[in-house]
């Protein structure tokens, strides 16, 4: 397999990293007069600032506008996610499994779900406390705006922050609008979208929904989703604002193809694992969430804010687990019926004002969170039938809780100087109660207690009226998961409560550019050292547990530019280096069903799931009402495994887009065409970081074709 530097034009991304540092002051120089670049005054909410623009935060922050222009269908957050430096977006063609999602190799070793970001839908938190979170239920037909924080300040949201990641939905306003919006694709790919929203004097509404139906590009990965969200606010005297949100998500009997070994990647990719069949492997996933929000102004510059939400999130999973291995007093069974009640509160005052005559701004407050899980396991088999719900194996109450306060500030300490500080303080319980017990399965109840303080500090410089350099720190810490939690390393009974927290030191470098032409560059380097890294232990009989190996480092370099080319021409690109590697060496079992750790992963090995470069390309033409657009998107090759034996290649593909759009006197119809992976290029979509079973490859789809139809109206449009 190819290694991780030949993937191409390395040399020439490297290059470009440097420019991204200097180009700024380059051009700065160069100018004769410079014009001074407006910008506007919007919250950032991932840094919790109202009144500072994100060109002044020292921090890599992206905020991406959702506005019905995109060729997509409008299935997954990755769709908009996938043109960002530092971030690693997978679509698995497995809807049974959720996105892969990694900011800077933080979360690249989940192997399902998102863990170690941040996640965020309007506010209301879609990251548990244990820090195992999910993107599936965002209703991308509503979606206004993504909002994405990398580096230090992410630490400000408390554990598990690598990352965060915000999704806002569109408010209600007037005139009364919405949309409609049908595509279709290869595979028997259906999605249909709606939004309606308006507004009256008071009152607002905002109601989005969608359906997606899917036959799959893999054998045995059929799949069905339908979204609701609804959004309803009222204006308060004062400029207050109380929002009310609901959101419904459901999910069917995705069937899961499961991972492939290399042989069968080569022999046909679309296949599915042969145990998928005889075990029908599937996943149902519900949840329905309300959260409500209140904002009020206040004199003086003083604001308060609150916010609370609950919900509950229903899964059901067949997976492949070995009748023989279920024959173990101690497992679990091959049958996940697992239900989520979730909620909390949060709390907080800000205040902008004046000190030493500087301006600056003050937020503080607390936020409670409580996760509670029943999780159930059946034997999936009942006599000689398999894929069906069997004896009960496990019955156990968990919950987490988690108190945190947290204060930060932004301050214009000079003309050219701003600096924003920061600290959280977080507290979690961990707590099992085990409803099931026998003479050869003993009690697995216990508690264990997590505590952290993560201190921020970042300092920005304005060059120039245009250029900005910054650097920053902070510490973070990441849990373990109830997931992680749920089997000892030494294969006893219990939970391992001996896991440590994953502690972390983050430094970042970097430097923005703006001109009034809308040209744009962004470059960052970044070093996190981690302590008490976690890493699996074993897989035996479908159980993976985890251990502390001790330290590990993320350096690396990101450069984002766009760049206005011609009249209606233009270009944008991204590109990510990320060196993550484990800093000592650790024994780890290998092979299924191996219960004796003896290889040792050699200090210096890679974390698996990362990549060493991506890159992103995207070269657009506008002549008046039609886009043209080409793609360009690569990562180098990935290890799949802590040993490093075994790799995905690296890969380069190419996508085209066409779209149209007409104003019509019932509105603007737009259509829309897109070709993915143009040269049919067979790659590696994603992997299963560290199956049991050698099957860590979950191949990309080939050459596939988009066709949609939009419809925006407005009332009163001519």
């Amino acid at each position: 397999m190819p290694d991780a530097s030949d993937f191409p034009y390395a040399r020439l991304y490297a290059q470009g990293a440097v420019l991204g540092l200097i180009l700024p002051a380059a051009l700065a120089s160069a100018a004769q007069e410079p014009d001074p670049v407006t910008l506007d005054r919007i919250e950032v909410s991932a840094t919790r600032l109202q009144h500072v623009a994100p060109f002044d935060v020292p921090a890599s922050f992206d905020r991406i506008v959702l506005d019905g222009s995109e060729a997509r269908p409008g299935i997954s957050v990755s769709e908009a996610l996938s043109g960002l430096p530092g971030l690693a977006v997978r679509e698995r063609q497995n809807f049974a499994q959720d996105t892969q999602l990694s900011i800077r190799g933080f979360g690249a070793r989940s192997t399902f779900g998102v863990r170690g970001l941040r996640l965020y839908v309007d506010g209301i938190p879609a990251t548990m406390p244990d820090g195992q979170g999910q993107v599936s239920h965002v209703v991308m037909a509503g979606a206004e705006r993504i909002e994405v924080l990398r580096g230090p300040f992410s630490a400000l949201h408390g554990n598990s922050s690598g990352g965060v990641v915000q999704v806002f939905s569109a408010e209600g306003e007037a005139p009364a609008r919405g949309h409609l919006q049908a595509s279709a694709g290869r595979d028997a790919t259906r999605v249909l979208s709606a939004s309606l929203r308006g507004a009256g004097d008071t009152l607002g509404y905002a109601l989005a929904a969608g359906h997606f139906d899917t036959d799959g590009w893999r054998e045995h990965s059929a799949a069905r989703r339908s979204w609701l969200n609804l959004k309803l606010h009222a204006d308060l005297p004062g400029d207050g604002r109380l929002q009310l949100v609901g959101n419904h998500f459901d999910a069917p009997d995705a069937l899961d193809p499961l991972g492939l070994d290399w042989e069968q990647v080569q022999a046909d990719p679309r296949q599915a694992t042969s145990v998928a069949y005889q075990y029908d492997t599937r996943k149902s996933a519900r949840q329905d969430q309300l959260g409500l929000r209140w904002e009020q102004p206040l004199s003086g510059g003083h604001a308060v804010e609150a916010m609370l939400y609950g919900g509950r999130r229903a899964i059901e999973q067949f997976l492949s687990v070995p009748v023989g291995a279920q024959a173990n007093p101690l497992s679990s069974g091959g049958v996940i019926d697992l239900d989520n009640d979730y909620g909390g509160l949060d709390l907080r005052w800000r205040w902008a004002g004046s000190l030493a005559g500087r301006t600056v701004e003050f937020t503080a407050g607390g936020n409670a969170d409580r996760q509670r899980q029943h999780r159930r396991g059946y034997e999936n088999f009942d006599g000689s039938t398999l894929g069906v719900r069997g004896a009960l194996r496990r019955d156990e109450h968990n919950r987490v809780d988690n108190r945190d306060l947290y204060a930060q500030a932004w301050w214009q300490l000079a003309e050219r100087w701003s600096l924003l500080a920061g600290a959280r303080r977080s507290q979690l319980r961990f707590v099992s109660r085990d409803a099931y017990v026998t003479a050869a399965n003993p009690d697995d109840s216990g508690r264990v207690d997590y505590a952290r303080t993560t201190p921020v500090l970042g300092l920005s410089f304005a060059a120039t009226p245009d250029w900005r350099v910054y650097a920053s720190a902070g510490r973070g810490f990441e849990t373990p998961t109830f997931n992680e939690l749920g089997y000892r390393a030494d294969g006893g009974a219990g939970l391992a409560f001996d896991l440590a927290p994953v502690t972390s030191r983050n430094l970042e470098l970097g430097t923005k550019w703006r001109n009034g032409s809308g040209l744009r560059v962004d470059a960052a380097l970044f070093r996190v050292d981690s302590e008490d890294e976690l890493a699996v232990a074993r897989n035996v009989g479908g159980r993976s547990s985890y251990r502390n190996v001790g330290r590990s480092r993320r350096d690396g370099a990101e450069l984002a530019a766009t760049l206005p080319l011609a009249e209606a021409w233009s270009l944008r690109l991204a590109w990510t280096w990320l060196d993550a590697r484990f800093r000592d060496a650790f024994p780890v079992c290998t092979g299924a069903g191996c219960t004796d750790p003896s290889v040792l992963v050699a200090a210096g090995s890679a974390i698996p799931g990362t990549a060493r470069q991506q890159g992103h390309l995207r070269l657009q033409w506008q002549p008046r009402e039609w886009t043209f657009a080409v793609e360009a998107s690569g990562s180098s090759a990935v290890a799949v495994s802590d040993t490093g034996a075994r790799r995905a290649p690296g890969h380069v593909l190419a996508h085209l887009e066409a779209a149209r759009a007409w104003n019509t006197a019932h509105g603007r119809m737009r259509g829309f065409a897109r070709v993915d992976n143009l040269f049919d290029r067979a790659h590696v979509g994603s992997v299963i970081v560290n199956e049991g079973n050698g099957r860590y490859y979950e191949p990309g789809a080939g050459r596939g074709l988009t066709l949609g139809l939009r419809w925006d109206w407005r009332a009163g449009a001519d």
